[in-house]
């Protein structure tokens, strides 16, 4: 009898915050809006800030390429808007839920690798291998090896993700690699940068409306669901609170500690947009 497979939180999250995202703002995206000085940061427009940020990627992709593999592909949106621009995709997802809706919308434009990145086997080379907000899910020190096997010769790595910065203090923002750790791990294998841009203001005003969420949503939920358990259960409700008092208290700081917002983002988070080109060994060296 296979083991069965343990539904993973984030996941979940993940796909619960399609299906609101798509009924309540009518927005197809899972990333991070990216925020130009005419958008008010408001709810109803953070569909055209996702929109924004899928076509400041876009518009930075490397010119002359023909194949992507795009990793980490979510509900599929990003794909499909390459696929419609000409472009050949692959997707990766590991997933079951994710790629469930990817296949919906992308039906047979691409194949899609059902595994983790780091598990990937396939003879497909690439123009180009994408990480839009997915690097923070994989080991780096097995990313890159990959990522060198599936390209071709000249071939090119992009990164769209937050980092971790060398901030001193504890943050309730968990995710993302430290931003020292991946310069100093891709130093090491040949990649040449071609660009490193630092999009943090653009991308952080995602956080006021999730801290706002939070805050009007979110708290008062869960106060009115611990006024029931207190009121009408009360046996359960004491015990409820000494079991899991420690994760109780981990997650009053996660979530509704008031840390979750832009401000605080800016501090601990670095989101960049991460343009490399593999070469050859020879031209590493060659760098000094």
């Amino acid at each position: 009898m296979s083991k069965r497979r343990k539904v993973d939180s984030k996941e979940l999250g993940l796909v619960f915050g399609a299906i609101w995202g798509q009924h309540l703002f009518k927005i197809e995206d899972l990333h991070y809006g990216y925020w130009t000085p005419d958008l008010p940061v408001d709810y109803f427009n953070l569909g055209r800030a996702q929109a924004n940020y899928s076509q400041f990627l876009i518009s930075h992709l490397p010119a002359g390429i023909k194949t992507i593999l795009d990793v980490g592909c979510g509900i599929g949106t990003l794909a499909r808007n390459l696929l419609n621009l000409g472009y050949q995709v692959d997707c990766v997802s590991p997933s079951p839920l994710l790629t469930q809706e990817a296949r919906k919308k992308l039906k047979n434009g691409c194949q899609i690798f059902e595994c983790g990145y780091e598990e990937l086997e396939t003879p497909n080379r690439y123009d180009l291998v994408l990480f839009s907000e997915s690097f923070q899910y994989v080991k780096m020190e097995k990313a890159f090896p990959q990522t060198l096997r599936f390209l071709r010769e000249g071939g090119y790595l992009l990164i769209s993700d937050f980092f971790k910065t060398d901030a001193k203090g504890k943050s309730a923002l968990h995710g993302g690699h430290r931003l020292s750790k991946f310069y100093r791990l891709i130093s090491q294998y040949p990649f040449q940068l071609i660009q490193d841009l630092d999009i943090t203001n653009q991308t952080a005003p995602t956080l006021t409306l999730y801290h706002e969420m939070l805050t009007q949503v979110g708290l008062p939920t869960r106060d009115l669901l611990w006024y029931l358990l207190n009121n009408n259960y009360p046996r359960l409700a004491r015990l409820l609170q000494w079991k899991y008092r420690e994760k109780i208290e981990k997650l009053n700081h996660k979530y509704f500690s008031g840390e979750r917002d832009a401000a605080h983002f800016a501090i601990f988070k670095s989101y960049r947009h991460l343009l490399y080109q593999k070469v050859a060994s020879g031209q590493l060296a060659g760098r000094g």
